[in-house]
């Protein structure tokens, strides 16, 4: 029975451990494709494009190790919530690495045109602030913490707020100037990318909650309920 445990908890360290790793990854994607974007850094972009693959490679050795964990050792309560939970958390990781990959993908297209300085500093805000919210729940994560992580979930707004700054701001410069449509189009697929990035962060803060009491947030998200057109990217 010793020996079983053991095993068992070398298994769980392990996919804890890659966890960990991923959330790393995860975290300088999104990071570096903001500056990538900010600074007209086409190198940067092209890099952030080229680690998402490692990622995905990440996302679907975890699911196999969680799916062996539970088909061997058949773990039950606490256990199982935390094996599940971290095939979940590295799901919601790996699309935050594809909306930091598109956002790196319009940084070469943007880097193309004219700078619009005062709209990069917008979008370079917003995304130091989703980036700092992953940084949060992830440290919530490694370090078990629920009171961490419902923190970042209360905020969820905040990133709604800066979303709905930038839309206006992005649509008064397209209707001044004919020439911004094509910039501020790709701007605005930005903003929506790091507000995606920043409910994956809240969706992660979740799943922590749950993990960890067994209970689910029951109180409605907050959300910033000002009107506008969905846009974006799609998550692949």
């Amino acid at each position: 029975m010793e020996h079983t445990l053991k095993a068992y908890d070398e298994d769980l360290d392990a996919i804890t451990a890659e966890l960990s790793r991923m959330g790393g990854l995860a975290e300088s994607e999104v990071a570096e494709s903001v500056r990538a974007i900010a600074r007209r850094d086409v190198p940067l972009a092209q890099a952030v494009i080229a680690r998402d693959t490692k990622l995905d490679e990440l996302e679907r050795d975890i699911e196999r190790k969680v799916i062996r964990l539970i088909a061997i050792r058949q773990p039950v309560a606490d256990d199982l919530r935390r094996a599940v939970a971290a095939m979940k958390i590295s799901s919601n990781l790996e699309r935050c690495g594809d909306l930091a990959k598109n956002i790196a993908k319009r940084a070469l297209v943007v880097a193309e045109s004219d700078p619009v300085q005062p709209l990069a500093r917008s979008i370079e805000r917003m995304g130091q602030l989703v980036s700092a919210r992953l940084k949060d729940v992830l440290d919530a994560v490694a370090s078990r913490d629920v009171d961490r992580a419902v923190i970042v979930w209360q905020r969820d707004r905040e990133v709604d707020e800066h979303y709905d700054s930038i839309f206006r701001e992005l649509l008064t410069y397209m209707m001044g100037d004919p020439r911004m449509i094509g910039p501020c189009a790709h701007l605005l697929f930005v903003a929506k990318n790091l507000e995606r990035i920043g409910d994956h962060a809240t969706n992660i803060a979740e799943i922590l909650h749950y993990e960890i009491t067994g209970t689910e947030l029951t109180e409605q998200r907050p959300k910033w309920d000002s009107l506008r057109p969905e846009t974006g990217d799609r998550e692949a």
